[in-house]
């Protein structure tokens, strides 16, 4: 792939465009002043070629173009590929033209958006011929697979001011997070030393060591179900038993999968006929309850009679007491009862006069008689009082025997109903225990037996010899040794190059190459290898990036692999200059013999691949020597841009 015509559209809609032309398979210099364009040159080609990201900074560029246009070459056919100024930091969208040798650079009005990035990628991966290959990353690597396209080929074609001199860095964007590694995966296919054929069996092998392990996991699981299985069909044998559903618990060394099958269906059909808990208790239980309280409401009236007659009776007896006391007092009265001669109102002992008279002897005498009449009396009823406490107390007893017989029968009726609830649970548990052997019974007929675990372990086998013919197979691929091994043709013309424009350590060095680990130059001196992070000067840096691109693109033409056949370079000669070199023509002290040496490095190379490799450089460099000058494409001095000044608002 050639680079034919870079062109820009303005703003305010003018027809005709401002275009840039390179002539293919040669070398292309753009000279040129300082802040006239040059390095947003390779920003642009990259841009049109499918980058989503705009990286143009903010200016005159940008506030006058409306559109980008890249108009490429591809063996017969011819590609425009144009792209519209994004109003934010990205954008997809994308304009895509294919024709023959005849198709130019549009007008202005004929651009508009029919196709995305995407697109333009599949087009031109396709001209280019870049195969259909998906990189797979190895196992456990942690990253996605994708699919190689021109995105990554580009990657190997630019040169970027700020990376031409940079000693860590050797590709475009290798700084940025993620390009690394995918440089790493990518170099080895553009090479030449991988391809669809090693990828499609690592991706077979990918696929393979994934169905075995998915089949591993499958036979873990139902091994490990079945023998769960066995030991629950264990476990519901002896809770079978426990509820009576079987004679005995078996024990695990006593029991084998075939007795299991047949014992729990026996479960599942038996079980002891056990009565219902019934109802008509609850009337005979009311009852005794009623007669209870009946029993106790005449105990209470029984008891309560025999308080009140063991009242009366200690009060008879403390009356009793006292009137025998009383009758004790006047019977030695009587003993006077033959004086006559006494009068009443003198003391019968001491013959004093009394205060009161005292009450005649006759009335004494009444008095005694009354008080043994009453003694009489009462002594007749203690017989009534006794029989009828006896009588009481029979019936109390009577009373306490009924009482007992009441409870006893409640307590009767109460370990009956125990009982029946007994048995009642445990025809509720042999039934929770039925269930449970009936779903393991289900259960068990849906999963997988030992002879289904058999044709897991025979596809096991089988998987797993598959997978080590593969790994066989793919590591008979040896990517890594064969893409060093073709990188060593790369460093035969990197070593003689790098001699031939006297950088530091080339003489003494037995190889110069490029490092897949590192992503850089490595010199492989006779007692150690020297990467270019040891070697000093921006004057070697640059030289070694540009040995090093010089013969990748050689090795690419030579071995016809699928890449553009282009490199753009940016301010290769940026070393011999001041920092802030307006035009390098105007220099002069630099090393120009230096110079001239690396620009004629470029020239001879391109002359080697015979038209294969088109070179454009873009820098302050200005020789006056004839071939120099035939390869000047513009010269950007005195006014001339990029931007032509009438596009420019001078407000």
């Amino acid at each position: 792939m050639d680079l034919l015509a870079l062109a820009l559209y303005h703003r305010d809609g003018r027809p005709e465009p401002r275009v840039l032309r390179f002539r293919p398979g040669a070398l292309n210099i753009l000279t040129g002043e300082s802040e006239t364009g040059k390095s947003t040159v390779l920003s642009i080609i990259e841009y049109c070629l499918g980058q989503q990201t705009f990286t143009l900074p903010d200016g005159v560029i940008t506030s006058n173009t409306a559109w980008y246009a890249l108009l490429v070459q591809i063996g017969p056919v011819r590609l425009l590929l144009g792209r519209p100024t994004p109003k934010g930091a990205s954008t997809t969208k994308a304009m895509l033209v294919i024709g023959d040798h005849t198709l130019d650079v549009p007008i202005a009005d004929q651009m508009r958006v029919n196709a995305d990035t995407a697109s333009i990628r599949a087009e031109v991966s396709a001209r280019i011929g870049i195969e259909d290959f998906r990189f797979q990353p190895p196992a456990g690597a942690g990253r996605h697979p994708f699919d190689i396209s021109s995105a990554q080929a580009v990657l190997l074609c630019l040169q970027g001011q700020g990376e031409i001199a940079n000693q860590n860095l050797l590709f475009h964007r290798q700084g940025e997070q993620g390009i690394t590694q995918t440089l790493k995966d990518t170099l080895p296919y553009f090479l030449g030393a991988a391809g669809p054929d090693q990828a499609v069996r690592q991706q077979e092998l990918a696929d393979t060591n994934k169905a075995l392990r998915r089949a591993q996991k499958q036979f873990d699981e139902a091994r490990k179900r079945l023998d769960g299985a066995e030991a629950h069909r264990l476990a519901l044998a002896r809770m079978a038993a426990d509820a009576g559903l079987i004679p005995e618990a078996p024990g695990p060394q006593d029991v084998t999968a075939t007795d299991l099958d047949a014992l729990l269906p026996t479960a599942l059909r038996s079980g002891p006929d056990l009565p219902a808990l019934p109802g008509e208790n609850t009337g005979r239980r009311e009852a005794l309850a009623a007669e209870r309280r009946q029993l106790r409401d005449q105990m209470q009236e029984l008891t309560t009679a025999r308080a009140v007659l063991d009242t009366w009776q200690q009060e008879s007896r403390a009356l009793t007491g006292e009137l025998h006391t009383q009758l004790g007092r006047l019977k030695p009265i009587g003993m006077l009862a033959h004086d006559p001669s006494g009068e009443a109102d003198l003391c019968p002992l001491c013959t004093q006069t009394l205060p009161e008279p005292d009450p005649d002897i006759t009335d004494l005498q009444d008095l005694t008689r009354r008080l043994d009449r009453e003694l009489e009396d009462l002594a007749s009823l203690q017989p009534a009082r006794t029989r009828h406490r006896r009588e009481l107390d029979e019936q109390i007893t009577a009373l306490n025997t009924r009482m007992r017989a009441n409870a006893a029968t409640v307590e009767a009726l109460n370990a009956s109903d125990r009982q029946l609830r007994q048995a009642q649970d445990l025809r509720t548990r042999q039934a929770h225990v039925q269930g449970r052997i009936l779903q393991e019974l289900q259960r068990s007929s849906t999963t997988q037996g030992p002879d289904e675990l058999a044709a897991l372990q025979r596809d096991i086998a089988l998987l797993r010899e598959r997978a080590e013919a593969l790994q066989r197979l793919v590591d008979a691929d040896e990517v890594g040794a064969e893409a060093e091994n073709r990188l060593n043709e790369v460093a035969t013309w990197m070593t003689d190059w790098s001699r031939r424009l006297g950088l530091e350590h080339a003489a003494e060095a037995e190889e110069a190459r490029i490092s897949l680990t590192l992503l850089n130059v490595v010199l492989r001196m006779p007692t150690q290898r020297l990467p270019l992070t040891r070697i000093g000067s921006a004057k070697n840096w640059i030289g070694y990036h540009l040995v090093a691109h010089l013969a990748l693109h050689t090795f690419f033409r030579r071995h016809q692999r699928p890449t553009p056949r282009f490199l753009v370079l940016d301010q290769p000669t940026q070393a011999f200059f001041p920092e802030e070199v307006h035009d390098a023509a105007t220099v002069v002290d630099a090393d120009w013999e230096a110079v001239r040496a690396y620009f004629a490095l470029m020239r001879d190379v391109v002359h080697l691949n015979e038209r294969g490799l088109q070179v454009i450089v873009c820098d302050h460099v200005n020789l006056r020597d004839e071939w120099f000058q035939d390869a000047v494409v513009e010269n950007w001095r005195g006014g001339a841009a990029l931007i032509p000044t009438e596009w420019i608002d001078p407000t």
